[in-house]
């Protein structure tokens, strides 16, 4: 297995234990480093040592998303015809598309995959938006440090799973030292960047009320003038070291001297905590951490330390205080070593070659032949005779679970009758948060994997169009969603099944009395709609803000921004249309409340607006030139509109 990968953050000799590791497991891995890079808070040049199997290339730009690397070692090292890529950097990163783009110019079709530690869900600026888009939806699988960014990416539009495997840790190199308790005189330890978002600063205040205590801080960065300051405005500058970065063998010496270690780490504006390898480093090394409640620090510590509240000096000094009790002190040094043991640079490797095997072993046949019929979702609610012809018309070849949002004894009589299973929650969740619901129940019945068929009560498709569909759904393997031909029941038309998504600039375009040109096939209507079970495990769940109308096109929306096709299938099907309610008003309330969610959501607030002002125009050239209950239709729409159709939504529920 001949695999290339790319990390600017290989300049750190510990930190490519990782592939030293693999080779050991028989993976030709070879590696393209940065030949400078910011570590610590100072530029670390990259050494090879040893390790020939790591080249180093020129960089350009110093902000981890905003770089480049010099093209040609690149190219060279896409010549050598890798059968895998791994891409240790952000699916947003410059440098990412960079190497994708060389990848295509180059001809290799090598599967590629990614990594992510970003936990904050971020919409970044075009072209960045473009670039971790199309880095997503072709990667064969990613691998994250934290569970966050893995859910973020899922929703983000990855296709492929994505493997939690943490940062290692040397645990030859970081070993506890021969001790039985803290010293009378105890020793702080940092290790960390100097900027203001690790905290450092609440660590000094947090000194202050302790004079035998002395911290020691390893690190560098641009706060650091800064933080010497405030020590001497707090008059601890005389029991804080300043002692700069180090790495190896002189890293692992500092933690051992010192009592206790803390993590600070605040959350700050755009960046949380996304593995914490300094609390890993120093359980490790026997020393009790005591570290902030933020980001992946939890996770990562676990009970193997001492966990308070970011940005509270007071909740700091009581943390490292219970640390530094004999007994406690003990406890921890003892825990802390075999916690540590997760995350060795054995068990990372084994898990990187495992997930190398799984993106290169070759995948069985996914066609609609080879698996089993969708499971139907219905969400009941009023007259259950609906349901029941709906259900009928499938001849009990299909697994059902039905959403009651009634709670009606008859519609569970009526589930039972069709074999169904029922879930009633107790109230009126909508369609989306019902959906929802059903999701979560065939993941816990172990079907998650199963192809689901959303089944408007008022709808009507047989199994063999059903089968028709999902043939469809599988001829292809970017295919999120297929809707089905739909015919009027009274007068047999066609009724129309594509519309385009709902813009501010379509708002303009039916303003203009235009509306009937645009044919543009952007989303199926919902009420027979087979959804793809990687893709819902991509997307997600349907937004659950969406209480009735516009949570299918939310999601195809999403899925067609993440680079899935929605398609229609030929098939015979009917569909009434709000039958499953009479009150006109508040179906209409709660459909123009929709569209003010959907369009403030995709289009943010000024979108919004313009799509508003679009409406209300409209219904003014149509109260304008109409008559009768046209006429009256336009003028409440304008009013709606006016008002806002999400506090008119409210006021007349």
């Amino acid at each position: 297995m001949r695999v290339m990968r790319v990390a600017h953050h290989a300049v750190v000799s510990a930190w490519r234990e990782r592939e030293r590791r693999l080779r050991d497991l028989g993976v030709d891995v070879r590696l393209l480093s940065a030949r400078r890079w910011d570590e610590g808070g100072r530029p670390v040049p990259l050494d090879v040592e040893d390790d020939r199997f790591v080249a180093g290339a020129a960089t350009l730009g110093r902000h981890p998303n905003v770089f480049l690397y010099d093209p040609r070692p690149l190219w060279r090292a896409l010549g050598r015809a890798p059968d895998l890529l791994d891409l240790h950097e952000e699916p947003v990163a410059l440098a990412t598309a960079e190497v994708l783009l060389l990848r295509r110019l180059r001809g290799v079709r090598a599967p590629y995959v990614l990594y992510s530690a970003q936990n904050i869900e971020k919409r970044y600026p075009v072209p960045f938006r473009w670039f971790e888009r199309w880095a997503l939806r072709g990667a064969a699988a990613a691998y994250v440090c934290n569970s966050e960014a893995g859910e973020i990416l899922r929703r983000k539009g990855l296709r492929g799973p994505a493997r939690l495997i943490p940062l290692g840790v040397d645990t030859a190199t970081f070993v506890p030292a021969e001790r039985s308790g803290p010293a009378a005189e105890p020793v702080i330890g940092y290790v960390g960047r100097l900027e203001p978002y690790k905290g450092v600063a609440t660590l000094l205040q947090a000194l202050v009320g302790r004079p035998a205590w002395r911290l020691e801080i390893t690190g560098d960065g641009p706060q650091r003038d800064e933080l010497a300051s405030l020590a001497r405005e707090l008059g601890v500058a005389d029991r804080v070291s300043f002692l700069g970065f180090a790495q190896g063998d002189d890293l692992a010496a500092r933690y051992r001297r010192v009592d206790v270690v803390a993590v600070p780490s605040i959350p700050w504006p755009g960046w949380l905590e996304q593995f914490c390898r300094v609390a890993v480093e120093a359980m490790a090394s026997g020393v009790p951490v005591v570290a902030s409640r933020s980001g992946a620090i939890p996770d990562v510590v676990g009970d193997c330390g001492v966990l308070v509240e970011p940005r509270d000096p007071d909740a700091l000094r009581a943390g490292l205080d219970e640390a530094l009790t004999p007994e406690r002190w003990r406890e921890l040094h003892e825990r802390g070593p075999e916690h540590a043991q997760q995350f060795t640079w054995e068990r990372v490797a084994e898990q990187h070659e495992a997930l190398y095997r799984e993106v290169l072993q070759p995948r069985p046949n996914e066609r609609g032949a080879d698996r089993p019929l969708p499971q139907v979702v219905a969400i009941a609610y009023g007259d259950p005779d609906l349901l029941d012809g709906a259900l009928g018309a499938l001849e009990g070849e299909l697994d059902i679970t039905i959403v009651d949002n009634s709670s009606a004894p008859e519609t569970r009589a009526m589930a039972q009758r069709h074999g169904a299973h029922y879930i009633d929650p107790g109230r009126n969740l909508g369609f989306g948060a019902g959906v929802n619901v059903a999701l979560r129940s065939l993941a816990e019945r172990g079907l998650a994997d199963r192809d689901v068929l959303l089944l408007n009560p008022d709808a009507r498709i047989s199994t063999a169009g059903i089968r028709t569909m999902h043939e469809l759904l599988r001829s292809a393997d970017d295919i999120a969603a297929v809707g089905a031909t739909q015919t009027v029941p009274d007068t047999g038309e066609q009724a129309r099944v594509w519309w385009p998504f709902p813009s501010p600039a379509r708002a303009w375009i039916d303003a203009l009395g235009l509306g009937r040109f645009d044919r543009a096939q952007g989303f199926a209507i919902g009420s027979v709609l087979l959804l793809r079970a990687e893709a819902v495990a991509a997307i997600g769940e349907l937004d659950e803000r969406f209480f009735l109308y516009a949570e299918e096109v939310d999601w195809q929306k999403r899925a067609r921004d993440a680079g899935w096709r929605i398609a229609v299938a030929p098939v015979e099907a009917t569909h009434i249309g709000a039958g499953t309610t009479s009150d006109s008003t508040r179906r209409e309330a709660l459909f123009f409340a929709s569209n003010e969610l959907y369009q403030r959501k995709h289009f943010g607030a000024l979108g919004w607006q313009v799509f508003r002002a679009g409406v209300v125009t409209g219904a003014l050239v149509r109260e304008a030139v109409g008559r009768g209950e046209r006429r009256e239709e336009a003028r409440r729409r304008r009013r709606i509109f006016l008002e806002g159709p999400v506090a008119y939504s409210r006021r007349v529920s």
